[in-house]
């Protein structure tokens, strides 16, 4: 016989799950704008309800401790209208994972970051972008749900496929991308930096961002009443399935869009900008060296130059050349500062900077 939970454990589960359903709720309501904002708020009250009620299942107090009284003893907390301060989803990641970081909590820390960013800003056009992690995010939500504490916690019961999938074509979500470069670029900068930082078994793990595409199902035999929609886990994949999904995937695969070249880079930009924070001396020499090492973009004779990574680079058609985000700027900088790095992507010895 299960034990039975805590009281607070049971009210925070009850919290976990409203927040969750609204979020998914607010997303699929077909028409109102602003509708991922409030999806990233909601499914975030969602995970930190979550955490709360495993810290009090686990006869933790997941308070803020306040700074010990002289006069009195024992661990006072701080308090918000007389209640204790819960921690926020931050703390929450932190005590929960302590020094373990798989795809699930960098999942969180995005959406938090970004959450902080459109809380108060109306971006209907950034829903197909950010679909991969908010969609992870809530499965993850249920998979924690059901191993710590079983089935009947579960949103499957609730939740229902939404269908309102669309069969809107490459050209016009390219449309609706540009439409972006007009403002919020704090947020634009946020996404592409985040993901750009990413390890790649971070970057594809379906914990982080789930990312699908839809085949027509075909049955064994129409009279039999099958599931119209069926998800494939990878990691529970044979290996033949796994071989015809990954030439499937190739067949059939939609490059990541950059949004219309937005805060993109020269080649030439890219050096000033790293030479400026970089100790030792760099050029285009050294630039050239690090695209081919990190394989951020093909060489120049290559017949297929849109094949890029796409999280640094892009090819830019119009003008036939390759041009590189703030990531990438990021990226050289960290990576490079380090001699023994400097050396092992550009094969010299990194010189110090002059200073004249």
């Amino acid at each position: 016989m299960s034990k039975r939970l805590p009281q607070a454990t049971k009210s925070h589960l009850e919290k976990c799950r409203a927040a969750a359903i609204a979020a998914v709720t607010a997303y699929n309501c077909p028409g109102p704008q602003f509708r991922t904002a409030v999806y990233v708020v909601l499914i975030v009250i969602a995970w930190q309800a979550y955490f709360h009620a495993c810290f009090y299942k686990w006869k933790r107090k997941p308070w803020y401790v306040s700074k010990p009284s002289k006069s009195k003893t024992g661990i006072r907390y701080k308090k918000v209208d007389g209640e204790p301060k819960h921690w926020d989803l931050s703390t929450c990641l932190t005590e929960y994972f302590k020094d373990k970081h798989p795809a699930e909590r960098y999942n969180l820390k995005y959406l938090i970051g970004l959450r902080n960013r459109i809380e108060h800003q109306d971006l209907p056009e950034l829903d197909l972008k950010l679909y991969p992690e908010c969609q992870s995010a809530l499965m993850n939500l249920e998979d924690y749900l059901v191993k710590e504490f079983g089935t009947q916690y579960a949103l499957c019961e609730s939740l229902a496929i939404s269908l309102q999938f669309s069969r809107t074509n490459l050209e016009e979500k390219k449309s609706a991308f540009k439409k972006l470069a007009r403002g919020e670029k704090s947020v634009l900068d946020y996404i592409e930096r985040f993901r750009g930082d990413l390890p790649d078994h971070i970057l594809n793990d379906i914990g982080y961002s789930f990312q699908v595409f839809l085949v027509p199902k075909v049955a064994k035999q129409k009279k039999v009443a099958d599931a119209a929609l069926e998800f494939v886990h990878m990691k529970t994949t044979n290996k033949e399935e796994l071989e015809r999904l990954t030439a499937l995937n190739v067949l059939i695969k939609d490059k990541h869009i950059p949004i219309a070249n937005l805060n993109f880079m020269k080649p030439g930009v890219v050096v000033k900008k790293v030479r400026a924070d970089l100790p030792f001396a760099f050029n285009q020499h050294h630039h050239m060296k690090a695209w081919k090492y990190f394989r951020v973009r093909p060489g120049s004779k290559s017949k297929k130059p849109e094949n890029t990574d796409q999280s640094f680079c892009i090819y830019d058609k119009v003008h036939q050349d390759y041009l590189y985000n703030q990531a990438w700027v990021d990226k050289l900088i960290r990576e490079l500062s380090k001699p023994d790095k400097f050396q092992e992507v550009t094969s010299q010895v990194p010189r110090p900077v002059i200073l004249k």
